[in-house]
């Protein structure tokens, strides 16, 4: 016969593993089987029915588990210790409810009484939760790191896992996303073997951090499917959880959804009588209809209402939070008295969470312009990118970087706009520098050589060459641990000024001149800065221009293609004709103050993708499209390496070996990888060796994720993720592919793809394609570039000698140089 112990023991085991309906049943049991024998009010019983409270709680039985554990607190049986069980038990209730104060006073009296290492490990667990809650994030990894080793000494690995799972999760509320991966990730396989609803937590927490890093998709999916697996398990607590943080995540990018999320996540939080969390739940509700435009005067009413009861809880920063939108919607009212009020109220954000410290910013901007104080609007937008540039600096991986700029492309936005309105030159170019350099202003770090990701690039190649059926699977898992192991490696914390107006023309040379484009939600304008001048040209209403660009990549595509005389005629004509219309736009209006000098673009990211060498003004004139004026000067600062040069040719390539072997001719002891000696290890190793890298292979652009792109070698592609990691890079590459100049445009103006890792890996220039070359017109481009590289010419300066105009006769040759 089963001991009441036993079944204790396999309803614990059945509890942590997430099935409740299992874990309750042998509760009830035990504590049948205790009854039978007469011991009702022990101390057996006591832990037995502690343990059914948690059941009952989890599956929104709240009141009966809270009557339950005070009713066993009256036992006079139960000894110190499982008093101490108890009153961590009743703590826990609280948390469950959102309940912070109540739960840290139950938790404290629990350490007191517990003498059980697993027990202790447990209370810190939980209390290290509270701290969450409250945002209170030292005591919280505090309390993780004692749970953790308080595991340790008990010998529970499961419990440890978890302990160090949480710490990740309190240096994610720290902005610490390294950290955060790096303890989610080691914690992951020990807590997810525990069944479907451990995952799903773990997964739930994971997403968060991926959408903080701009993954907003791939983590809202997991984040629903965490709330699907909750409510299969009628977990509804849980659920009302996941829903919340759905909600939160999606308020900026999405707030309709985030809207939907937020009244399911009321309305789990109200049938589990969590009114804590239901007014958390109302102020993500309140915050996504305010991103959704909302103006009412309730609405600001409600945000002041929330304040104070987030207040009551401890929740110090979700309350600034709601004094902030209340600040908002007065503003969108035009009055400003209540908005100085609520703003006020506020008090310091420098501890808050990064997300509350630029909401902050940009409201105080709004008030100031509002007020007729510019400068002191450009103050504000200017120190909120300077907090997110210092959080930036701590993440090694490009991929990250640019992700997490996000958060700033509001406040970029909006300095942006200011500058527009200013009419100041000087005012312009700095947050045309500072728009574009929402993550290029962090130093780039060299990450040290990780094996597991050199391995799982190997693998993916190997999938990539077979010729059998593809595991899916198994290549979204490699894909997604490269990039996750990518993130994990520390940044330079180093963060680079832009320079100003005065800086540029400084460094400009008489036959060079600068046309930053920036872009408003309005308008384009261009400033065309000299060593002798700087001009200001307004380029009218955006729509066209955006019009026009909308069907520019398909049509390079096809204009690329082997066609019949006639239609190939038809094609390339109508090429030209928009190509012309596109340059009437953007370079005809500038042309007085470029003059005959040579030219440097800092393009928005609207303009991603635009073939600058050949529309008319611009096609035969050195063109050099730049990250930013600021990077485009420091790369000046060291002569340009071409003494030496190295060529590689991928496979299925019609005229690969012929334009490579031709192109090195240009070049004495050039190296060249042709067949099977042209993989990936091989060209890395070449690159690293050589000054000038021309690679002829098929390309392929990753949207999903622009470090996938890649170049086809023999075994293989050459992901961007391989050249990232190059110890030294050539200072000019030469991408004879389709696609790879083509970057997708993070956030309105952090671009990245090939180009882009190039660039972050060392290289000076990148001459390359955002669309399709057709192979015979880029042989003959690229082996005249290469002549005039030998012979000494700038790389901008060579491709413009190369590149034809565009005619009806011949197909376009869209390349690029990028730098």
């Amino acid at each position: 016969m089963t001991t009441p112990q036993e079944l204790h023991d396999r309803g614990v085991r059945a509890m942590n593993r997430g099935r409740h309906t299992e874990a309750r049943r042998l509760f009830e049991r035990a504590r049948s089987e205790v009854a039978r024998a007469g011991g009702e009010r022990s101390d057996l019983d006591g832990r037995i029915a502690t343990s059914l409270a948690y059941v009952l709680s989890e599956t929104g039985e709240h009141r009966l588990a809270m009557e339950l554990c005070r009713a066993v607190l009256t036992y006079d049986a139960i000894v110190e210790s499982t008093r101490g069980v108890l009153h961590s038990q009743v703590a826990l209730l609280h948390m469950l409810q959102g309940e912070t104060g109540l739960a840290m006073a139950e938790f404290d009296q629990a350490l007191e009484m517990l003498d059980d290492p697993r027990r202790i490990a447990i209370a810190h667990l939980n209390r290290g939760n509270v701290h969450l809650q409250r945002k209170e994030l030292t005591a919280a990894r505090l309390d993780f790191e004692q749970s953790f080793s308080a595991f340790r000494q008990a010998g529970d690995e499961y419990g440890a896992a978890k302990a160090l799972h949480n710490l990740g999760y309190a240096h994610f509320l720290a902005g610490d996303l390294v950290a955060a991966l790096r303890d989610m990730a080691n914690a992951y396989p020990t807590v997810a073997a525990e069944g479907p609803v451990m995952t799903a937590m773990v997964e739930q927490d994971r997403a968060e951090v991926l959408m903080a890093a701009g993954l907003h998709e791939e983590g809202a999916t997991a984040l629903a499917a965490a709330a699907i697996a909750y409510g299969r398990r009628r977990l509804y607590q849980r659920r009302g959880e996941a829903e919340l943080a759905l909600a939160r995540s999606l308020v900026l990018s999405d707030p309709n959804r985030a809207s939907v999320a937020a009244r399911d996540a009321v309305r789990r939080f109200r049938r589990t009588g969590a009114n804590a969390w239901e007014a958390r739940a109302e102020a993500t509700l309140l915050t996504a209809r305010i991103e959704a435009g909302g103006r009412t005067l309730a609405l600001a009413g409600r945000g002041l209402t929330l304040a104070h009861a987030l207040e009551r809880q401890g929740l110090r920063w979700e309350a600034a939070a709601a004094r902030i939108d209340a600040a908002r919607v007065s503003l969108r009212r035009n009055e400003l008295g209540p908005a100085r009020d609520a703003l006020h109220a506020v008090g310091s954000v420098e501890r808050a969470p990064i997300a509350v410290r630029l909401l902050d910013r940009e409201v105080r901007a709004d008030l100031a312009e509002l007020d007729g104080r510019r400068a002191h609007a450009l103050g504000h937008v200017r120190a909120g990118l300077s907090d997110l540039h210092a959080w930036q600096s701590s993440f090694g991986s490009l991929d990250l970087q640019t992700g997490v700029a996000g958060h700033g492309i509001r406040l970029a936005w909006r300095g942006l706009t200011l500058a527009v309105d200013s009419g100041k030159p000087d005012v312009l170019f700095e947050w045309s520098e500072r728009a574009r350099m929402l993550a290029s202003r962090v130093q780039p770090v060299r990450a040290p050589e990780d094996e597991q990701i050199v391995a799982d690039l190997a693998e993916l190649r190997e999938m990539a060459a077979g010729t059998g059926n593809r595991d899916t699977e198994r290549e979204a898992e490699l894909r997604r641990r490269v990039r996750e192991r990518a993130w994990q490696h520390r940044g330079s914390g180093e963060v680079a000024d832009p320079v100003t107006l005065d800086e540029l023309r400084e460094g400009l040379d008489p036959t060079t001149a600068l046309v930053a484009y920036v872009a408003t939600a309005d308008c384009l304008v261009a400033l065309v800065v000299t060593a002798e001048s700087t001009t200001w040209v307004d380029l009218g209403d955006r729509g066209p221009i955006t019009d026009l660009l909308g069907g520019l990549l398909p049509d390079l595509d096809v204009a690329a293609a082997e066609m019949p005389d006639a239609m190939g005629r038809f094609v390339r004509q109508e090429l030209a004709v928009r190509l012309e219309a596109i340059a009437a736009r953007l370079v005809a209006p500038v042309l007085d103050a470029v003059g005959g000098r040579s030219v440097v673009l800092t393009p928005s990211g609207v303009l991603a993708g635009v073939p600058w060498t050949l529309l008319p003004g611009f096609t035969g004139r050195p063109v050099t499209v730049a990250q930013s004026a600021t990077s485009w000067l420091a790369r000046r600062t060291t002569p340009l390496r071409s003494a030496s040069a190295g060529f590689v040719a991928g496979p299925r390539v019609a005229r690969a070996e012929d334009e490579v072997t031709a192109a090195a001719k240009e070049w004495p002891n050039a190296l060249v990888l042709t067949g099977g000696a042209a993989g990936a290890a091989a060209a890395c190793e070449l690159a690293e060796s050589v000054d000038v890298l021309h690679v002829a292979a098929h390309g392929r652009h990753s949207a999903e994720n622009p470090l996938f792109s890649g170049l086809q070698l023999a075994d293989g592609p050459w992901f961007g993720y391989d050249i990232d990691r190059l110890r030294r890079a050539p200072d000019v590459v030469l991408l004879s592919a389709c696609e790879v100049g083509r970057s997708n445009v993070r956030w309105g103006e952090e671009l990245l793809g090939m180009t882009t890792a190039w660039l972050h890996a060392g290289a000076r220039c990148v001459i390359a394609s955002p669309a399709a070359v057709n192979d015979r017109a880029a042989y003959d481009v690229l082996v005249a570039v290469h002549q005039r590289l030998a012979a000494g010419l700038e790389p901008a300066a060579a491709l413009a000698e190369a590149v034809p105009a565009v005619s009806a006769d011949t197909a376009p040759v869209p390349l690029v140089c990028f730098g």
